[in-house]
């Protein structure tokens, strides 16, 4: 997924849940978003984190 996918997807996600998510980087050089709560990997690999409550 693209950079600017993954950011669509991960605003798109925060808004609808209302949770923290983060967009990372993976070892293949892909690009994901996830939860925050359900992220485990390493920090060094996120790209951005989008909060919904963040003004």
């Amino acid at each position: 997924m693209s950079f600017t996918l993954a950011h669509a997807f991960a605003v798109s996600l925060a808004a609808t849940l209302m949770v923290s998510v983060v967009i990372f980087q993976a070892g293949d050089g892909t690009v994901g978003a996830m939860p925050t709560a359900e992220y485990d990997g390493d920090e060094s690999t996120i790209i951005n984190e989008i909060d919904p409550f963040a003004p």
